[in-house]
C-alpha cells in the first residue's frame, strides 16, 4: 500500500518522485524503479537496505527478536506444530484442517521412495565426499524423472513439483549419509512420519517419539528464514524459468558456504577447540582480541539483534534429546558456560552478540547420532519447503521479471585496442 512518496532532486533539471510502501510488519520500503528510468542506480552492496521482492512467507524484526511463518510465531510452531502443518502453511498460506494435514501426509509417504537409478549416481562419489555435494547431485537428478516439460508458469504443475521435492528430499539426505558410512540404502517407511521417517532412514530403526519431536522442531526451526543468501538464490535460478529442482540445487549450494548454512557445524568444531569449560575465559579473551583470529561461532546474526528466537526452542530441545539419549556431553557444558560467559561480558553485550540457533543445533543432532558433514544437509532438507513456497510465490506474483541486478563500474573507461605487435 502506497502511503506517501518521496521527491528526490536528481540534478538541476530532474526530480522524481518515489513511492514509500507500508508493510504488513516491519520497515517503509522505497520504490526505487523510477530511479533507473532516469539512468541511476541504487548503490548497496550485500542488499543490506534492499527489498528485492515482494513477500507474504516469513518476516523478522531483528531487533525484537521475532521470526514469523505467515503471521504464527516460530516457537508456537516448533513446540506444537507436525512439520506436515509447516509445509501445508508455506505453501497454501493457511494451516491445515486435521483431514487436510493427513492427506498431506499420506501424500508425502506416497512420493517418497526414489527411481532407483539415483542408487547408481551415488555410486560415482567417493564415500568421504562431502554429502552436500551428493545432495546437489542426487536434487538435479531428479528432474531426469519429474522435470520433464514442466510449465513452471502453471501453478498447478509448481505445486507438484514442490510436493515431489518436499516428499523426496529426506530419503535423498539419508542416502547421503549412508553413503558416506558404506552402509546399504533404507527405503522409506509407509507409516512414519516425516520428522520420524527420516531418522528411520539414515540409522534403521524406529526412533523414539521424543527423538523424533526434536528432529521435528529442527525441520520447523530451519523452514524459511526470509531473504537470505539461499534462498535469494532459490529467487535469482527460478526467476530465469529453470527447472525447480536446478534451483533447489542452486540453494543447495549457497547454502553449503560455511557463513550460511554451515555455521551450526564450524560451531560444533569451535566447541571442540575449547575442550573444556576451564578454558571458556581464555577464548571469550580471544574472541574480544582484534589481533587474535579466533572468531566464537553461533554468535550473533546479520538480521538478528537481539536472542534468536529458534535458539530459544533449539536449548530446550537440545536439553532433552541429551536427557532421553543419556548423552551427558562435556560439549554442552561447553556451550552453556561459554554462553552465559558471554551473555553477562559487557564486550558482547554493546555489539548485541547473542546465540543464534546454530549454537544448539549442532550439539543436538550430535546427540541425535547424525554426523557433523551432515548437519548441512540436514538444514537443506527443512530449507527446500520455505525455498519452494519462495519460488512458487515469486513466479505467482503478476509483477514477476527475471532478475538482473546492476552495478556500479569502477574499471578503465573506454580504451584502444594496440595490436600485439605494436606493444
Amino acid at each position: 500500500m502506497i502511503e506517501k512518496a518521496a521527491k528526490l532532486q536528481l540534478n538541476s533539471d530532474t526530480c522524481v518522485e518515489l513511492p514509500i510502501y507500508q508493510p504488513t510488519l516491519g520497515n517503509d520500503v522505497i520504490d526505487v524503479r523510477n530511479l533507473g528510468k532516469n539512468k541511476f542506480y541504487t548503490f548497496d552492496p550485500g542488499f543490506m537496505a534492499t527489498a528485492a521482492c515482494e513477500s507474504k512467507i516469513t518476516f523478522i524484526d531483528g531487533e525484537k527478536g521475532i521470526l514469523l511463518y505467515r503471521g504464527y510465531p516460530i516457537q508456537e510452531l516448533a513446540e506444537q506444530a507436525e512439520y506436515s502443518e509447516i509445509i501445508y502453511l508455506m505453501l497454501y498460506d493457511e494451516l491445515p484442517t486435521p483431514a487436510q494435514n493427513q492427506t498431506l501426509k499420506n501424500l508425502l509417504r506416497e512420493k517418497a521412495d526414489v527411481p532407483k537409478q539415483l542408487h547408481q549416481v551415488l555410486q560415482g562419489f567417493p564415500h568421504d565426499a562431502h554429502p552436500m555435494a551428493m545432495l546437489m547431485a542426487l536434487v538435479t537428478a531428479l528432474d531426469s524423472y519429474y522435470g520433464k516439460d514442466i510449465q513452471v508458469r502453471d501453478a498447478d504443475a509448481r505445486f507438484n513439483a514442490a510436493l515431489e521435492l518436499i516428499a523426496k528430499i529426506p530419503t535423498l539426505a539419508a542416502m547421503c549419509h549412508r553413503h558416506s558410512t558404506q552402509q546399504a540404502f533404507i527405503a522409506p517407511h509407509t507409516e512414519l512420519d516425516y520428522a520420524a521417517n527420516f531418522l528411520y532412514m539414515l540409522f534403521g530403526e524406529q526412533p523414539k517419539p521424543e527423538l523424533a519431536l526434536a528432529m521435528n522442531r529442527i525441520f520447523t526451526l530451519h523452514a524459511d528464514h526470509e531473504q537470505n543468501a539461499s534462498t535469494s538464490t532459490v529467487r535469482l535460478c527460478g526467476s530465469t524459468l529453470t527447472s525447480p529442482f536446478a534451483a533447489i540445487a542452486a540453494g543447495v549450494a549457497a547454502l553449503w558456504g560455511r557463513a550460511h548454512g554451515g555455521a551450526n557445524e564450524a560451531c560444533l568444531n569451535m566447541l571442540k577447540t575449547i575442550g573444556d569449560v576451564k578454558r571458556v575465559p581464555e577464548f571469550i579473551s580471544k574472541a574480544k582480541d582484534k589481533n587474535d583470529p579466533f572468531l566464537l561461532m553461533g554468535f550473533g546474526h546479520r538480521v538478528y539483534k537481539n536472542y534468536d528466537p529458534r535458539a530459544t526452542v533449539m536449548k530446550i530441545s537440545c536439553d532433552q534429546v541429551l536427557k532421553v539419549t543419556g548423552n551427558n556431553s562435556p560439549l554442552l557444558q561447553v556451550a552453556k558456560t561459554l554462553e552465559e560467559a558471554a551473555r553477562a561480558d559487557q564486550y558482547f553485550i554493546d555489539r548485541k552478540l547473542f546465540p543464534n540457533v546454530d549454537f544448539f543445533s549442532g550439539i543436538t543432532q550430535t546427540a541425535l547420532g547424525i554426523p557433523e558433514k551432515m548437519f548441512t544437509v540436514v538444514f537443506a532438507l527443512a530449507r527446500t519447503t520455505g525455498w519452494l513456497a519462495q519460488w512458487n510465490e515469486m513466479l505467482n506474483d503478476p509483477n514477476y521479471k527475471i532478475g538482473r541486478p546492476r552495478q556500479l563500474y569502477t574499471g578503465s573507461a573506454q580504451r584502444e585496442y594496440v595490436p600485439l605487435t605494436q606493444r
